[in-house]
């Protein structure tokens, strides 16, 4: 891992913006953005209503000949009812191979909007248009456009989490997945002595930069979910689970900190990944192949609810620290029964990501309500930096 010497904190605690970067001094802090009103909490719904509105979408995604695309944060009875669940770069993807008339988007609104500037023919759906991104809300045309004049020879490389607008003035998009490789494209094909303007999430800027060993121009973004997962949290979830792999989004607020601790041979190398919410999912299948292999070597079988049996009553069970928003915990478990995945924040939660529910999407398809659509001179420009991110795999 090639290391640089750390930034100068662009933030020392939560609240508080250092006024040494003016591009980026005035921007709101995340966790404050007014993007969602108040919402009552959703009315929980029992085994057999969920078994019930489960059937009720499908019925109605055929009858519209819709496709649903759930994000990988969404609450487990969304994902569950899903065609496809995945990250951003998979549902990107999926939403430029669907061959449905309808795209029911359960994720934020950037993501809705991203899948009308892939599918303009298609009627593309948010179950609630009240679904924001703070990271997204970080910044806008205007601040990129001004910060695009300070750097006029620069490429700008904008996180997938971004405005249509913003994406129009944009390069290069990327994701979590793929932030290193699109950088390092740009270097490979403009020069290594190309000006990057990376942003809007100044965590996963970091991460890439110390990858590459090279700086970058970043913005001060965050995403509030992320950002508030302290080193702290690592320490104590880490210390209670002392033989856990540890899976950590590079969006986390303690990326940065954990690269460095295991540079500095404070935290053990072994068993510490850096991964996007699609690679913690390859994590997860791969471990749980190891699991079954493991079993079939020992003569035992897997019972019909996919629990393997463990002849040794005392087997300890594989357990692996996740350091991202919650909702990632029940794709994870679905993929790897046999392994306990355990938050490194319990309370690491997207209350935009779960503004979306089952009546919600139900309401959506019944009703045909809710249609994101980016206007065409706008699509056109942002479908540049989105296409260039989609072939970079």
């Amino acid at each position: 891992m090639n290391l640089l010497p750390p930034r100068t904190p662009r933030r020392s605690t939560r609240g508080e913006v250092p006024m040494n970067l003016p591009m980026a001094s005035a921007l709101p802090m995340a966790s404050t953005l007014p993007m969602a009103p108040t919402q009552a909490a959703p009315v929980a719904l029992s085994p057999k209503e969920i078994a019930d509105m489960r059937a009720e979408v499908r019925a109605l995604a055929a009858e519209r000949n819709a496709v649903i695309l759930a994000h990988n944060y969404q609450v487990p009875e969304v994902q569950d009812v899903a065609d496809y669940v995945g990250d951003s770069l998979g549902l990107s993807r999926r939403a430029a191979a669907a061959d449905s008339e309808v795209i029911v988007f359960c994720g934020v609104h950037f993501m809705a909007e991203t899948a009308s500037i892939l599918c303009p023919e298609k009627t593309v759906l948010i179950p609630d248009l009240d679904a924001g991104c703070s990271l997204a809300e970080s910044i806008d045309f205007d601040q990129l456009a001004a910060w695009k004049a300070q750097y006029p020879e620069g490429v700008v490389v904008m996180y997938v989490n971004t405005t249509a607008e913003v994406k129009a003035l944009t390069d290069y998009c990327c994701t979590s997945a793929n932030a290193v490789d699109v950088v390092r494209h740009i270097y490979d094909t403009h020069g290594l002595d190309t000006q990057v303007l990376f942003g809007p999430d100044m965590w996963l800027g970091a991460y890439v930069e110390k990858e590459l060993g090279k700086r970058m121009h970043v913005w001060d973004g965050e995403c509030h979910v992320h950002a508030g997962i302290r080193p702290a949290d690592i320490a104590a979830t880490r210390a209670a689970h002392p033989g856990a792999d540890f899976l950590i989004h590079p969006e986390c607020g303690c990326t940065t900190s954990i690269m460095e601790y295991v540079a500095a041979g404070d935290v053990s190398a072994e068993g510490v990944h850096m991964l996007s919410t699609g690679g913690m999912l390859k994590y997860a299948e791969s471990a749980e192949y190891d699991a079954r292999k493991h079993l079939e070597g020992r003569g035992e079988q897997a019972d019909a609810d996919g629990e393997a049996r463990r002849a040794d009553a005392g087997q300890a069970r594989r357990e692996a620290v996740v350091a991202t928003e919650i909702g990632m915990l029940h794709p994870l478990q679905m993929a790897a029964p046999d392994v306990e995945f355990i938050p490194a924040n319990a309370e690491a939660s997207c209350k935009y990501m779960k503004m979306i529910t089952l009546p919600k999407l139900r309401d959506a398809l019944r009703d045909m309500q809710f249609e994101v659509r980016v206007p065409q001179d706008i699509a056109v420009k942002a479908r540049v930096p989105i296409d260039r991110m989609v072939a970079l795999g």
